[in-house]
């Protein structure tokens, strides 16, 4: 695999000097010696690993934009007039697409990063050795958990799961070899990797983190994890561990759980936005110019709005400009992006307790009363998969989940199969380039 930086630290340069100006190394080329030699500088990399996690090309949104596009044929209609998303969108994507090329270097680079702070554990202060390794496991299992729901065949329940997954890079990257070409690893040995992380992640981090990862953010990862695997009791039985610890609440009402400037008490995860610093992608795609977004690239088709009870309050953040409808969610450009919100505990808790047969922690029914509530509906007497699932789709429209819940409910995108070729991104061109021992993608030969 081709890594074309060394991402050590964002401003790394700020902590050093130099006597000899002859000396004076590049910036990407600070030697890890001085960017991972002391407590203040290794934990400074780690903040510079989130920094790169809130690209717009990541969990700035696009990362979130893109499950969307690919899996929202007949409900969203993407009418900008950027190639890349448009590709994606009809479901003709090429090999030299520019947001599946910068999500597979930026998700490397930041897996880069976050292993340049693992091989220097030892120098980080004894008594936050703990969290710092967790926060660092928790970013990797992340990026890793998305680059193979994007770029490999989807994971099969009960299945080998032998299919071609992402190479596996878990020691940093500090020049380009031959030791570089590193081959696909199985979909099975990525989803290993992934969840030997997250749950490291959640035995090491506190309970409380600010705004970084804490135990929760890795025990709700898990669980959309476990979910996307079929493995409906541990899925379960993590989601119902988020909700009993009692850290996070439902909004009031569903509107006040977006477009948030700091963490509502709904957020397990979120990536953090201000004027100052970060991108919101999701606004500038899915908005409209008054409120910060570009022309309105992203349109509401009837489709969607049919899923929805005339009553429902979720109705009320849709709105329309010159007879076109957009959602609201992300109507402020400096909000923070969501990755992880409490309603989806609920709904994982909810499918996987029905799934099952059980009630550990409440009734599906209870659960997804829950949600209709605060939407301002009735709440019913009884609830079936099919309504779980369906308010699974209302509640969490446009957050990063359609595709891949189509996914793993083997249902289709228009005339394409769940597993369809076209619903993958290609390896990019510039990787089986650099590197001859990456296969690409069926499809893209």
């Amino acid at each position: 695999m081709k890594i074309s930086h060394i991402f050590l630290l964002l401003g790394i340069g700020l902590l050093t000097a130099c006597s000899d100006e002859l000396e004076i190394q590049p910036f990407q080329n600070v030697s890890e010696d001085v960017a991972l030699g002391s407590d203040a500088t290794v934990k400074a990399v780690l903040v510079g690993a989130y920094d790169q996690l809130g690209s717009g090309d990541l969990y700035g949104g696009n990362n979130l934009r893109d499950a969307e596009l690919l899996g929202g044929t007949g409900e969203i209609l993407f009418v900008g007039t950027f190639n890349s998303p448009d590709e994606i969108a009809r479901k003709q994507i090429s090999v030299g697409n520019l947001d599946a090329e910068e999500t597979w270097l930026e998700s490397y680079e930041v897996i880069n990063t976050v292993n340049n702070v693992l091989s220097a554990l030892e120098v980080v202060d004894a008594d936050d050795r703990a969290r710092v390794e967790g926060e660092a496991r928790f970013i990797r299992g992340l990026v890793y958990f998305d680059l193979l729901r994007y770029f490999a065949l989807p994971y099969e329940g009960g299945a080998a799961n032998d299919q071609l997954g992402v190479p596996l890079v878990l020691t940093p990257t500090r020049g380009i070899s031959e030791e570089n070409n590193v081959s696909r690893a199985s979909v099975a040995a990525v989803y290993d990797q992934v969840i030997e992380d997250l749950t490291t992640a959640a035995d090491l981090l506190p309970e409380t983190n600010g705004f970084f990862a804490n135990q929760y953010a890795a025990t709700a990862l898990l669980a959309r994890v476990y979910l996307q695997m079929d493995r409906y009791a541990e899925a379960r039985d993590a989601a119902n561990t988020v909700i009993e610890s009692g850290f996070y609440s439902l909004t009031p009402n569903y509107a006040s759980a977006f477009m948030n400037g700091s963490n509502s008490n709904e957020d397990i995860f979120a990536i953090q936005v201000s004027s100052q610093d970060g991108v919101n992608a999701l606004t500038t795609f899915f908005s409209v110019p008054e409120f910060g977004g570009r022309d309105g690239d992203i349109e509401i088709l009837p489709a969607h709005l049919a899923l929805y009870d005339p009553e429902d309050d979720r109705l009320a953040l849709f709105f329309e400009r010159g007879g076109v409808t957009y959602t609201g969610k992300f109507n402020n450009q400096f909000a923070n992006v969501t990755v992880i919100r409490l309603a989806e505990m609920y709904l994982i808790r909810a499918e996987a307790n029905e799934r099952l047969g059980t009630e550990v922690g409440a009734s599906p029914t209870e659960d997804i009363n829950r949600l209709l509530v605060r939407a301002g509906l009735e709440p019913r007497d009884e609830v079936d998969l099919d309504f779980i699932l369906l308010e699974r789709r209302r509640e969490l429209a446009f957050e990063g989940f359609r595709i891949h819940d189509i996914k793993r409910l083997q249902g289709s995108v228009g005339n394409f199969n769940y597993d369809a070729p076209e619903l993958v991104y290609p390896i990019p061109a510039r990787e089986t380039v650099a590197n001859p021992n990456l296969q690409q993608n069926p499809g893209y030969n």
